[in-house]
């Protein structure tokens, strides 16, 4: 059977899904198969496998850092918050419907046999399996009916590593508060402390861990510094929506909705030197940027509503009558159309709006979700973006609603369909683009093309160097995260804890 180690923390955010992933890239280089598993995902960024199953983007990046393919075994079960007390619940992949915070809860325990299940195939397959938590283990309220935290690793006997996020303050009294209101048998679960996320001279915290050691009887085995990688964020938590460097040839602004969902889809950007890609709340933070995308969003209807009240909407429209590329991806997509119909209240709210009028379309939201790998090309692309026509493409589709034209015209891309048939997705109007495709960018080519364009528009010549290869991008990533984890963690203490003999 798999050896098994459990990474916990303080908080949400204190960097478990980065140690998770570089553990796990670890665990590769050192001639392991190794996987990555969360029993339950809280996230609104989410992936499509080679079977047509969803699953949480955190766990994606984890197996990506193990090299290995990622399966809804590694996240059975996946909550996308729709409002602040509900969520769309996802187990094994598939959608089960929404359910308030208090159904939900009432119902979880009768989900561990399907935890259990997909951890036991875990296990047939792999060496060591990585587990990470969610949140903190010591949330009282929520302890008792716990399936992600201590009563996960005392389900699958899993020893822990609780990790703490000093760049926040505070870290000895996370770490020790954290320790101190577990149960006696789960604090003799935790086999090491980690202190993330450290600057400065280490010697000065010296004393401070040997203090932590002695109060916790709990060694220290890790005091990791802040990482400059670059990596997938999990959440709307992560530092990449705080924008990219500033002063690029070209400026591209994603506006940030309240229940913004796939900002992973513009992650390449933040490779490329030549792009100041910057996530907008806003009127005032727009400003003139060559390019505005709408994201993919969980609440197409509400955050069409939030961006309607914030003056966005009105600020949008009048950029894409000046001839700024407009890009609307999934719920992006939807909101560009001229009406959005929700007759069975699929969002919640229910009704119809009007949307954005950037694209003759109308958008209907149903109860059955797609869900799927696609690959196919770029169609005849108008105005700014034209240079993309003809290119390959590939990505995946999620999303509960159906758009429909008004009328006839070429779509956006032409995706492959069974027995190579092609069927037509999004459209393509002056400088308004809308598709439900997400991850196109990442594909070879794609987002060098979008960036050249933009800067021909501006009358700036391509320089040397602007393309990109963002798969093997990532790999350097991870195999800095890598180097940078075993500089400053004891691995030989961490394997000894699994019970590895090296």
């Amino acid at each position: 059977m798999a050896k098994t180690l459990m990474i916990q923390g303080t908080m949400s955010n204190a960097g478990k899904s980065l140690v998770a992933a570089g553990i796990l890239r670890i665990m590769k280089q050192d001639g392991f198969r190794a996987a990555p598993f969360k029993s339950q995902n809280m996230a609104l960024n989410s992936y499509i496998t080679e079977e047509g199953l969803e699953m949480g983007r955190a766990q994606v990046v984890q197996a990506e850092a193990a090299g290995v393919r990622p399966t809804v075994d590694m996240n059975p079960i996946l909550l996308k918050p729709t409002t602040d007390v509900g969520s769309q619940v996802i187990v094994h992949g598939v959608h089960q419907g929404n359910m308030g915070a208090r159904e939900y809860f009432a119902r979880k325990k009768a989900l561990i046999p399907e935890i259990l299940k997909s951890f036991g195939r875990l296990e047939e397959q792999y060496d060591m399996i990585v587990i990470e938590g969610a949140g903190s283990p010591a949330e009282i309220n929520l302890k008792q009916d716990d399936i992600v935290n201590m009563g996960l690793a005392a389900m699958v006997d899993a020893p822990v590593l609780l990790v703490g996020d000093i760049d926040r303050g505070g870290v000895f009294a996370q770490l020790y508060g954290t320790v101190m209101l577990l149960e006696e048998q789960e604090r003799k679960r935790i086999k090491g402390l980690i202190i993330n996320k450290f600057r400065g001279d280490k010697t000065i915290l010296d004393p401070g861990v040997a203090m932590i050691e002695d109060l916790c009887q709990i060694p220290v085995v890790g005091v990791t510094p802040f990482l400059n990688v670059d990596l997938e964020d999990e959440d709307s938590l992560g530092v990449h929506l705080e924008g990219s460097r500033p002063g690029g040839l070209v400026d591209i602004a994603v506006i940030r909705f309240p229940r913004i969902s796939n900002f992973t889809d513009f992650q390449v950007f933040l490779a490329m030197p030549e792009v100041s890609l910057r996530y907008v709340a806003g009127l005032r933070e727009l400003g003139n940027p060559d390019m505005v995308i709408l994201p993919g969003t969980k609440n197409t209807m509400d955050d069409l509503l939030w961006m309607r009240r914030q003056g966005l909407e009105a600020a949008v429209i009048k950029l894409g009558a000046r001839g700024v590329p407009v890009l609307g991806i999934c719920g992006g997509y939807q909101m560009m159309g001229m009406t959005l119909q929700d007759p069975g209240g699929i969002e919640g709210r229910g009704g119809s709006l009007r949307g954005m009028e950037l694209l003759p379309a109308d958008t209907w939201f149903e109860e059955e979700k797609t869900k799927l790998q696609v690959k196919g090309r770029f169609g005849a692309v108008d105005g700014i973006l034209s240079p993309l026509s003809g290119k390959r493409v590939e990505g995946y589709e999620i999303h509960m609603g159906v758009t429909r034209p008004r009328g006839e015209g070429d779509g956006l891309v032409d995706l492959e369909g069974p027995g190579g048939a092609l069927r037509s997705d999004g459209m393509s109007r002056g400088c308004c683009y809308g598709t439900y495709l997400h991850g196109f960018f990442d594909g070879e080519g794609v987002a060098s093309l979008t960036v050249e364009a933009l800067m021909k528009a501006k009358g700036i010549e391509k320089g040397p160097g602007i393309s990109v290869d963002y798969q093997a991008y990532k790999e350097q990533q991870y195999d800095q995260l890598a180097d940078e984890l075993r500089k400053h963690l004891d691995m030989s203490r961490i394997y000894e804890i699994m019970g590895v003999e090296r």
